[in-house]
């Protein structure tokens, strides 16, 4: 049985003569295997400590010789086995959580004495210069033939990419490198993300491009990605939608959704504050949501999608008269900002108070309002654009809402006013 971490070993005889232990500790493959006593004659269990300066290795037994485990930050893949004779501590950290615990309980075992032949447990020999390595931050496979099938990738990762791999699911031994920061699975056939990815607390970079994904789930859009996701690129799949969820990823940066078959963005994508970078060019949208005039960007690419050439006067009416009990009353929550939630009124409810829509005068609709669509010069929002068709244009159609009557026949007004001039 064998662990990689990194491995202090402390003499709690030190203090004694005046000296402190270095406090830091050194790449190692820790081993728990059988080796002979020259003493007795005997094959024992040891525990072996191998470096990159003693490949050899050190060698200590354990059988009633384990005076203490300490294991309060197991799961942070730190703890400190007590050794008897002789008198050290040797303190293992940045281990992988559940190879750590494997550890520790055989270590238990053969400190006990206990039938360790269940165990598997080997000779203990010197080890490979690469198994002593300081541990990998970044690792690129890009041929099924390198994929590991056998082994772990290494829990000290924080950059993976594994593309052209045919992977069609996320392999869930990838969930478990808890210091990942970007993960690169671009040209595979994943359809599906598991909810899990939102359990990265660390991953800033998500690349999907070239996969087959149908959907983007809510989970996914309520995990902690929502505090550290940056970067997401989501280009070349079988999108068609997104969910209104997904503009609680607010540390968006940079978002990549070209090549999709999208018929619309995300409701309120003017949320994303921070977004700098928007390219979602080869789509079927035909117009852009209201909440559009709100980013701030740096580029925008919106090239070859089906723009639909806007007239005011045409529009969609979904206003009945008079307004029915719940439009009424799910309008004053959201003008009155009274907090709500699926513990307070039906889920139903609080997804269509989560795509409102504000009219020019200020005011929210819910599910009964007009619409209409209005032309946009895309450099209102963007420094830079990418020209939305081939015939240079930079102009693209932005939807409108509006709550009443009185409030779209005031925009019309204004409209017509401003062709006279």
């Amino acid at each position: 049985m064998k662990l990689q971490c990194d491995v202090e070993v402390v003499n709690r005889m030190l203090p004694t003569f005046g000296m402190k232990s270095r406090g830091k500790g050194t790449r190692a493959m820790v081993s728990i295997g059988k080796h002979l006593d020259k003493t007795s004659q005997r094959s024992n269990v040891y525990m072996m400590i191998c470096t990159s300066k003693d490949r050899a290795g050190s060698k200590y037994k354990l059988k009633d010789n384990i005076e203490k485990f300490f294991t309060w930050f197991v799961e942070e893949g730190k703890a400190t086995v007590r050794l008897k004779e002789p008198a050290v501590d040797i303190c293992l950290s940045k281990a992988d959580a559940n190879s750590l615990k494997n550890f520790l309980s055989a270590a238990r075992l053969a400190d006990r004495g206990s039938d360790t032949s269940s165990l598997p447990l080997s000779t203990l020999t010197p080890v490979r210069a690469r198994d002593v390595e300081q541990p990998k931050k970044k690792l690129t496979i890009v041929s099924k033939k390198d994929y590991p099938l056998t082994s772990s990738f290494p829990y000290s990762l924080e950059q993976l990419q594994v593309s052209y791999c045919k992977l069609s699911r996320v392999d869930m031994r990838m969930l478990s490198l808890k210091a990942l920061r970007k993960l690169d699975l671009s040209n595979n056939h994943i359809k599906k993300l598991p909810a899990t990815i939102g359990d990265l607390s660390c991953l800033s970079e998500l690349v999907l491009h070239n996969n087959h994904l149908e959907a983007f789930s809510v989970a996914l859009c309520l995990s902690t990605l929502q505090r550290t996701l940056q970067v997401l690129d989501l280009s070349q799949n079988r999108l068609q939608s997104l969910p209104a969820q997904f503009c609680q990823l607010r540390e968006l940066v940079n978002l990549k959704l070209d090549d999709n078959e999208l018929v619309c963005l995300p409701f309120h994508i003017g949320r994303l504050s921070k977004l700098r970078f928007l390219s979602a060019a080869h789509n079927q949208l035909a117009a852009l949501p209201s909440d559009f005039r709100k980013l701030s960007l740096e580029n925008l690419d919106l090239f070859g999608n089906p723009f639909v050439q806007p007239n005011s006067l045409d529009h969609t009416m979904k206003l009945t008269f008079p307004l029915p009990l719940q439009e009424l009353a799910s309008r004053a929550v959201a003008n009155l900002r009274i907090p709500y939630g699926p513990h307070l009124i039906p889920a139903h409810l609080c997804r269509d108070l989560e795509v409102a829509k504000t009219c020019d005068c200020g005011r929210v609709c819910i599910n009964f309002y007009i619409k209409t669509a209005v032309s946009m010069n895309l450099h209102q929002v963007s420094h830079t654009v990418v020209l939305v068709d081939d015939m240079g244009g930079t102009d693209a159609p932005v939807q409108r809402h509006f709550c009443s009557l009185s409030c779209y026949s005031e925009f019309l007004d204004n409209s017509l006013q401003r062709g006279i001039r």
